[in-house]
């Protein structure tokens, strides 16, 4: 059963999203709570395996609160609830470890789905979701393109080829296909280059690959 915590200042938000997961069978919601520090205090309370957390909330905000649960002792994965276009600072929440977000239109089945993809290890950045926020947020300019140029250097042409498909929002399957390799050994690759990085999740593999400017021209 994976563990979920819902933190939203609206409670009609809160309710359906208890409503949408606790209909699979495969989810609980273990908590609820309506703003940022009662999210704080429920993680380490509750322990949930996933948290879906709104970015913008009274009081204590879901950036502020997501990188304080990312310092707790057994971190639980965070997805960010936001409007996107709104939420310019969603990219904090990300290089602060968070797994990704969902847009607050989500189709229902979509968050079930998101709550599973996560748990299991995986970001859940839908392709169109990705290429749009990694373009918007990742940082540009001379120094900060050779620092992160200088930290790719620890990986093998292959792992730079996958982590470039990668940023760029294909799935593993998607990625194999385009590199002509097996899904597995796409993943073995994406664990082996966050490793070697010392990053958590694609999300933030996806922007260093966009701070160093290492992306094909657009079409």
């Amino acid at each position: 059963m994976i563990r979920v915590l819902i933190v939203d200042d609206e409670i009609l938000v809160r309710s359906g999203l208890r409503m949408i997961l606790e209909a699979t069978g495969d989810i609980a919601v273990v908590g609820e709570e309506c703003d940022g520090a009662g999210a704080i205090s429920a993680v380490a309370r509750l322990a949930p395996d996933v948290v879906l957390m709104d970015v913008r909330m009274p009081g204590v905000d879901g950036l502020t609160a997501a990188a304080e649960i990312g310092r707790s002792p057994q971190v639980p994965k965070v997805i960010m609830l936001t409007t996107f276009d709104l939420d310019e600072y969603v990219h904090l929440a990300l290089r602060a470890g968070a797994v990704g977000f969902l847009l607050k239109d989500t189709p229902p089945r979509d968050f079930a789905t998101a709550v599973r993809t996560v748990a299991a290890g995986n970001a859940m950045l839908s392709p169109t979701v990705t290429k749009r926020l990694i373009s918007s947020f990742a940082e540009k300019g001379p120094s900060r393109a050779a620092g992160a140029r200088k930290r790719l250097s620890v990986l093998t042409y292959r792992e730079r080829q996958v982590l470039r498909a990668l940023s760029q929002g294909l799935s593993n399957a998607e990625i194999g296909h385009l590199l002509t390799m097996s899904e597995a050994t796409v993943k073995a690759h994406v664990s082996h280059s966050l490793a070697k990085l010392g990053l958590s999740n694609r999300v933030q593999a996806a922007i260093l690959v966009h701070d160093a400017d290492l992306l094909p021209p657009a079409e």
